[in-house]
């Protein structure tokens, strides 16, 4: 049996944490992972926010009122039970803030395996998909931190700029982003800048104490305080990305471009204490988006391999520009796992650091 810890949050009170120790030990046919180390973001407090409405909680089971929120990490095979797979291997994908973790490998190949555990094969396959990074080319051991913090989110920026594309950007000008300093919105900002120069308008909407560092990173056009929405130009039409999940800040927005705002895409919670509707919007209903239903049609558009070749070119660029942004920090233990976490909650967060953990 090896000693576990798993870090456990109220699932009504996202501040309220503690810890929770357990015995683990493979059966037949499962694998043992040390999570070595997992990235903490603005992300995973969303997939606290948004737990019960998108089954975040159902990933990880906990006790009744109290939930493990899923990150992204590394981790190494410690003990084995399945024939294809050895002690030793290190493995990169979805696992929850805990020190060990047990899966049911199915599906495995020389590149990658799913977990088969029976309460996650109701979510996105997406996410119980674990990458054997021996066989990964894009691997790199040195930016591993890298990869934690952003690849996943990138994922879901390269998805989004995709399906804006698709659609000529329903005829707007401009793309309004809420919430400009966190990774999501800055992967989707380095997209729209470097790919779609000419044809929109990249548009940061950000805190006052935020705005330098957003505007520092170059892949803006504009950058406004959520004070100030009311002086951008209404009269160019506008799509709107949410990654804020704002009531003010969305009825703000509504109320401003009004008729000229063409779409409103719906995709974070990074202000999760002040979610909400905000109101009676003027304008088109704004529209949840979920990344693994795109990356199903992009799998089926393009075919075997498509997705990724695409996704892959496009994280190597963005990938080469982060550094003169993201400053890593990483730090280990349960205290300092405690401390990180309730600063990401409290937006306390600077937006240049990237936080890397492991218990």
């Amino acid at each position: 049996m090896t000693a576990a810890s798993n870090f456990l949050v109220n699932r009504r009170k996202l501040g309220e944490t503690k810890y929770m120790h357990a015995d683990l030990a493979p059966a037949d046919g499962q694998v043992l992972i040390r999570i070595d180390r997992f990235a903490l973001t603005a992300n995973n407090v969303t997939y606290g926010a948004f737990g019960d409405a998108m089954m975040y909680w159902d990933f990880f089971p906990a006790p009744e009122g109290w939930g493990r929120i899923p990150v992204w990490g590394f981790g190494n095979v410690i003990e084995s039970k399945h024939p294809d797979i050895k002690v030793g291997e290190r493995l990169y994908g979805y696992f929850p803030m805990s020190s060990h973790l047990v899966i049911d490998p199915v599906r495995v190949t020389p590149s990658s395996l799913f977990d088969g555990a029976v309460h996650r094969q109701k979510m996105a396959a997406v996410y119980n998909n674990y990458t054997r990074v021996a066989a990964d080319p894009s691997y790199d051991p040195k930016r591993e931190p890298q990869q934690a913090l952003l690849r996943p989110l990138f994922t879901t920026s390269f998805l989004i700029e995709d399906f804006l594309g698709e659609t000529d950007f329903q005829g707007a000008k401009q793309v309004v982003i809420s919430s400009a300093s966190s990774k999501t919105s800055l992967g989707l900002a380095f997209l729209l800048h470097t790919q779609r120069k000419g044809q929109v308008e990249v548009v940061g909407l950000t805190s006052k104490a935020n705005a330098a560092f957003v505007k520092g990173t170059g892949y803006y056009d504009k950058i406004a305080d959520y004070d100030s929405i009311s002086g951008l130009e209404a009269g160019k039409p506008a799509v709107f990305v949410d990654m804020a999940g704002s009531g003010t800040v969305r009825g703000a927005v509504h109320h401003h471009w009004a008729d000229n705002l063409k779409y409103s895409c719906s995709v974070g919670a990074t202000h999760w204490e002040k979610l909400g509707s905000g109101g009676a919007l003027p304008g088109p209903r704004p529209q949840m988006f979920f990344a693994p239903d795109r990356v199903k049609k992009r799998n089926q558009d393009w075919g075997p391999g498509g997705l990724d070749q695409k996704l892959g070119s496009a994280w190597l660029a963005f990938n080469a520009s982060v550094d003169r942004w993201m400053k890593v920090s990483e730090q280990k233990g349960a205290a300092e796992v405690q401390k990180a976490y309730q600063e990401m909650v409290a937006g306390k967060t600077a937006p240049e650091t990237g936080i890397v953990l492991s218990l």
